[in-house]
């Protein structure tokens, strides 16, 4: 982070390089370092376990309620509380909790040793949500919900296209190459081959490719960001609430269920995150890449990584402390 941001603020022609690489209004270089951080990760997914987790009806009910429900109202209430006299800043806020998150919670997940199956699952899910749901959300939480309560409205103009292209890029692709690599090397070799030789070789580039997304995101608004610090505390603090409470709501909801450390950290981080990467293009193509409803979409990145990072720590306590398990050893899941 440190790094991208020294990039975009002393080498600001980097910035315009990478504004300049993109098709179809996706950066072609985050795209890239999302392939390749995202691959491994579902290339290790035991897609025959798939099936138990689709029957978990208390966990994915659970995803549902808190990713569609509880988070998109959430941030809409902390936008309002900490930004009522900074419209632009609350409505990029408010965009950024209608994008679930399906890239990045992976990362989090496999680093916590969480359910992969079921982040599969539910990564899945979110995205078809999110495909059905963001436009009407959108008008929702931006036009008709403040009208109803008396407060400023905003517009949001985006097509459905451009969210199932953005589903495609960062989950359809990786996706479909992971569950390709598993059957393939299964059944060209063994699965002895492909889970002890094949995944430890690809394995440590799932971190490389999060540590070049997170160097070209700051690049791409190190200038901004370093530019408005002040409005940047401001953006921050309703972030940091909103990743701390569904974070936690989506643990303690788990454990209440009955759901076991894997699941209930799945659960939890499936919850907490974003897809920056959707709020960012939605806020730049409606608004523009110098308003701010874009820097606060910008924001998110720079708290969500140590914030959720922060939280994978607690997550690898609270798997010793309150679920009584070794988040190291495999978990029976529940039936």
């Amino acid at each position: 982070m440190i790094a991208g941001l020294l990039l975009g603020r002393f080498i600001p022609a980097l910035a315009d390089v990478l504004t300049r690489m993109e098709v179809a209004g996706i950066s072609v270089p985050i795209g890239l370092g999302l392939l390749v951080m995202m691959y491994p990760v579902l290339a290790n997914v035991r897609y025959d376990k798939v099936a138990a987790v689709t029957g978990d009806k208390k966990l994915l009910v659970s995803s549902l309620v808190l990713n569609w429900l509880v988070g998109p109202a959430v941030m809409f209430a902390l936008a309002w509380v900490f930004l009522p006299d900074l419209a632009e800043y609350r409505t990029g806020l408010i965009i950024v909790g209608l994008a679930r998150c399906i890239a990045m919670v992976v990362i989090w997940n496999d680093l916590a040793c969480g359910d992969r199956e079921a982040t599969a699952v539910l990564v899945a899910i979110n995205s078809i949500f999110q495909v059905i749901a963001f436009s009407f959300l959108g008008w929702f939480y931006l036009t008709v919900l403040p009208g109803w309560l008396g407060l400023d409205t905003q517009g949001l103009d985006v097509s459905v296209a451009k969210i199932a292209l953005n589903v495609l890029v960062f989950l359809g692709i990786p996706l479909i190459a992971g569950f390709a690599s598993r059957w393939i090397g299964e059944h060209r070799r063994d699965r002895a081959w492909y889970e002890d030789t094949f995944l430890p070789r690809i394995g440590p580039w799932a971190l490389y490719g999060l540590l070049f997304t997170i160097v070209l995101l700051f690049a791409l608004q190190g200038e901004a960001i370093t530019s408005n610090p002040l409005d940047v505390a401001r953006i921050a603090l309703p972030l940091l609430v909103y990743f701390a409470l569904m974070w936690f709501t989506g643990l303690l909801l788990g454990k209440s269920l009955g759901l076991g450390y894997a699941r209930s950290t799945t659960l939890a981080f499936t919850a907490a995150g974003n897809n920056f990467e959707l709020a960012i293009a939605v806020a730049i193509g409606t608004f523009g890449a110098t308003s701010g409803q874009a820097l606060a979409g910008v924001v998110g990145p720079l708290i969500e990584v140590p914030v959720l990072v922060a939280l994978v720590y607690v997550s690898l306590w609270a798997a010793r402390r309150w679920f009584h398990t070794d988040p190291y050893q495999p978990e029976t899941s529940p039936r």
